[in-house]
C-alpha cells in the first residue's frame, strides 16, 4: 500500500512554499506529487529531466527523483493513470504520493472518494493530512469561509505560515485552530522540522488534553474532547460508535481516538471522517501522560455536548455487568 498524504489550506496560505520544501528534501526523493497546476509550483531550479502528457496527467520528472504531476481531470482517474505508469516503468518508482488540493477544496470528500474506490483502496493507504494556516489572514478566513474551517477540522497537523511577519500573533492563532481541532498538532513553519517529519505517521491526541475536556465552537463547527479513566470494552464501544456515525455521519467532520481497550496492553488508535472509519491501529506503547482513553469529535451542525453523556450511558451498562460478574 502506497501512503497518500494530503496538503491542504486556504488560498494564499503557503501550500506551494511548503510543497517546495518537500521537493527539496532528499528523504522524499522517491515521491509522487500531485498538484492542480504545474505552473503553480516553482520547479525551474530543480532542472526538469522530461515531460510526459496523458489524458489525465502532465508528468514532470525532476532530477531529485520526484515525479511531479499536474492533475487536469478526475482525481481517481489521475491516480489510476499514475499507478499504471509506475507499474509499467514509465515513471520512476515512488514510495508515497503527496496531493496538494486547491485552496477552496473540502478535503473530506477527497479522502472518502479514495477509500470508496474499489481499485485505489487496495493500492493507496490514507496518509497524513497537513493544513497550512496563514498567520496574517487566517483568522478572517476562518470567520468568512466554511472551506477554511473544514480544512482545519480534518487536518492531522496544522502548519502556521508567515509567522515571521510583523503583527502575527502566534498564541491567538494556535488558540483559534485548537478550538476547531483540539486533536491536531500545531506547528510554526519557522520552527518545524524537515518536511519528512511533517508527513510521518503518528498520533497527536496527547496535544490539547491538558485542560478539562469541554466543547468549543467556531461558527457552525464544534468540537468536544472526552477522557475516560476506565478501560472500555471494544464490543459495546464499537456498537455505540456505529450508531452515532449512522445517525450523524454527514455532520461528523472528524473523529480521532486513542483507546485503552480492556484486555489489550497497548493503545488502539482510531480515525474516522464522516461515516468512514479507517481500520484500527494497535500501537506498541502509550504516549506521555496517564494511560486512559482520549477521544475527539469535530462536527458541523450537531450538538456535540450530547456525545459524552451518550457514550458514558452506553458504557455504564457494560461496567455494571462487569461488576456483577465479579461478585458472582
Amino acid at each position: 500500500m502506497i501512503p497518500l498524504h494530503m496538503l491542504t489550506g486556504f488560498l494564499g496560505s503557503g501550500k506551494t512554499t511548503l510543497l517546495n520544501r518537500i521537493l527539496r528534501d532528499p528523504a522524499w526523493a522517491d515521491s509522487a506529487v500531485l498538484i492542480n497546476e504545474i505552473g503553480a509550483v516553482s520547479i525551474d531550479h530543480h532542472l526538469v529531466d522530461r515531460i510526459e502528457s496523458g489524458d489525465e496527467l502532465d508528468v514532470v520528472v525532476l532530477k531529485g527523483g520526484c515525479t511531479c504531476c499536474a492533475l487536469r481531470g478526475d482525481l481517481v482517474a489521475g491516480l489510476r493513470e499514475l499507478y499504471r505508469r509506475r507499474a509499467e516503468g514509465l515513471v520512476p518508482p515512488f514510495g508515497r504520493v503527496v496531493l496538494e488540493t486547491t485552496g477552496l477544496a473540502d478535503p473530506a470528500p477527497v479522502l472518502f472518494t479514495l477509500a470508496a474506490d474499489p481499485a485505489l483502496r487496495h493500492k493507496f493507504a490514507r496518509g497524513v493530512v497537513v493544513a497550512t494556516f496563514d498567520a496574517m489572514h487566517g483568522l478572517a478566513q476562518l470567520a468568512r469561509h466554511p472551506e477554511a474551517r473544514k480544512q482545519i477540522a480534518v487536518a492531522d497537523r496544522i502548519v502556521l505560515t508567515k509567522t515571521d511577519l510583523e503583527g502575527a500573533d502566534t498564541r491567538a492563532l494556535c488558540a483559534a485552530v485548537r478550538r476547531i481541532n483540539p486533536a491536531a498538532a500545531v506547528l510554526d513553519t519557522q520552527d518545524a522540522a524537515t518536511p519528512a517529519g511533517l508527513l510521518e505517521p503518528g498520533v497527536a491526541l496527547s496535544t490539547g488534553f491538558h485542560a478539562e475536556a469541554r466543547p468549543d465552537h467556531s461558527e457552525d463547527i464544534a468540537s468536544v474532547a472526552i477522557l475516560l479513566d476506565r478501560p472500555l470494552a471494544w464490543a459495546p464501544f464499537s456498537v455505540w460508535l456505529s450508531l452515532l456515525l449512522h445517525a450523524h455521519g454527514e455532520k461528523m467532520l472528524r473523529h480521532k481516538a486513542l483507546l485503552d481497550v480492556a484486555g489489550w496492553t497497548g493503545p488502539v488508535a482510531l480515525d474516522a471522517i464522516h461515516h468512514l472509519v479507517y481500520p484500527p491501529r494497535h500501537l506498541d506503547s502509550w504516549p506521555a501522560g496517564p494511560r486512559r482513553s482520549r477521544l475527539v469529535f469535530i462536527a458541523q451542525g450537531l450538538r456535540v455536548e450530547r456525545i459524552e453523556p451518550s457514550l458514558r450511558a452506553f458504557l455504564a451498562g457494560e461496567y455494571a455487568w462487569q461488576e456483577l460478574s465479579a461478585v458472582q
